[in-house]
This record gives C-alpha cells, sequence and structure tokens, in this order.
C-alpha cells in the first residue's frame, strides 16, 4: 500500500532542492562534500536565562536532504555533528557557518515527518574572498 502523505512529502522535498536550492560544501574534518543542494532558512531560539529574562538568538538554517549527505562509509547518509561547516559562496565571498545551536538546543531537527531533510542551525565562523 502507498502512503500518498510520504509520497507527496518526498515529491515536494524534490521540488524544493531542484528549484530553492543553492549549492553549498558541506565539511566535517578532512571530509568535503562540494556542490550539496541546500536551501536557506533560519531558526528564532528564545532561551531562558532566568529572573524572568530571555535572550534571542538567530541561526542560519540549511535543509539538505539526508540522501545528500554522505559522510560515511559508502553512501549512507550521516547525520550532521557539531562542528561541522558549511561553506556558501555568494557574489566572490565565502561564507563558513559551523554547525550549532544555543543553550543546549540540538544543532539539527528533521524537517519533515518522513525523515527525509535535515534542518542543519549553524553560526557565521568566518568570511573571506572566494
Amino acid at each position: 500500500m502507498t502512503d500518498l502523505l510520504q509520497s507527496g512529502s518526498e515529491w515536494l522535498e524534490n521540488r524544493r532542492t531542484e528549484h530553492m536550492a543553492r549549492p553549498v560544501t558541506y565539511l566535517r574534518g578532512a571530509q568535503t562534500l562540494e556542490g550539496v543542494p541546500a536551501t536557506v532558512g533560519k531558526t528564532v531560539f528564545r532561551l531562558d536565562t532566568g529572573y524572568g529574562q530571555s535572550e534571542r538568538s538567530e541561526a542560519r538554517d540549511y535543509l539538505i536532504l539526508a540522501s545528500h549527505l554522505t559522510l560515511g562509509v559508502g553512501d549512507a547518509p550521516a547525520l550532521p555533528e557539531p562542528g561541522d561547516q558549511i561553506v556558501e559562496v555568494a557574489e566572490g565571498v565565502a561564507y563558513t557557518y559551523e554547525v550549532m545551536a544555543p543553550g543546549g538546543e540540538p544543532a539539527w531537527r528533521w524537517s519533515d515527518p518522513f525523515f527525509l531533510t535535515l534542518r542543519i542551525h549553524t553560526k557565521l565562523v568566518k568570511t573571506e574572498p572566494a
């Protein structure tokens, strides 16, 4: 039996990747994946700092199909890890973002109920000419 919702979600995620993504480079240690299609987004975190105050923090997110993140042995997808980096080039500038999230939040989340797309939270750590 075909799950219509899952089929629709797969179709939508493939269209997002085809028409709303830009190529980025994903780095983990000495491993490099170039040309990974990623859609840029953001997440706003509100962290309770105590005494009725909260701190607002914004992360630049990259939505990447899990099947495109093949850093392990063979073609099996790898889950993001804090410290991984994503390099995005725009108008002659290379922006390096590190996978991280504030206040003990997870550095990534599944973006859909069928575990197709990773929403990876990052912070800008370096800017240099491309």
